[in-house]
């Protein structure tokens, strides 16, 4: 991930009004971040609890993409679709994101089941388990990293391209 800065974060957004942008409140810790354990950025706002943000990396420009957290948990424990996390630590939560351009002033959205504070990064480095003799465990971690980072671009693109 590109090492950003709050102006960064703020011009990234591309399903925000300005005044969105504007009242967006940076992760706490934005100057501490390790970069490179970090496949998008993600963090709810500490102002509005039922906002979150997520910034990935889409042809080497951060994309940034403002969710909404639904009022209503999942009935069951959900598996986040990005980091495909079956044995979670942390809660997942479903967010709606408006698409941008034309797409989102109509009121068009997209969905997606994300850890709730985005510790998806965190999660694909963790050791999995041996699944059997033999399983490549660095393998795996590094299969789970490749698609955490997909995922999460396939979303940005999709609320970008409104596909």
């Amino acid at each position: 991930m590109l090492p950003l800065t709050e102006q960064m974060l703020r011009a990234s957004l591309l399903n925000a009004s300005l005044r969105e942008r504007q009242s967006l409140t940076p992760p706490a810790d934005l100057d501490e971040l390790q970069w490179a354990d970090l496949d998008y950025l993600g963090w709810r706002d500490r102002k509005y609890p039922n906002l979150g943000y997520a910034v990935v990396e889409l042809d080497g420009s951060p994309v940034g993409v403002l969710l909404r957290q639904a009022e209503i948990k999942p009935r069951t424990r959900a598996q986040c679709s990005w980091c495909e996390d079956v044995t979670l630590p942390n809660d997942v939560l479903f967010f709606s994101a408006k698409r941008s351009g034309k797409a989102g002033r109509n009121g068009d959205t997209v969905g997606t089941l994300v850890c709730s504070n985005f510790e998806c990064s965190a999660n694909v480095r963790r050791r999995p388990a041996l699944a059997y003799i033999g399983f490549d465990v660095e393998a795996e971690r590094r299969r789970r990293i490749q698609a955490l980072g997909e995922h999460a671009r396939n979303f940005a693109r999709n609320v970008r391209d409104g596909e």
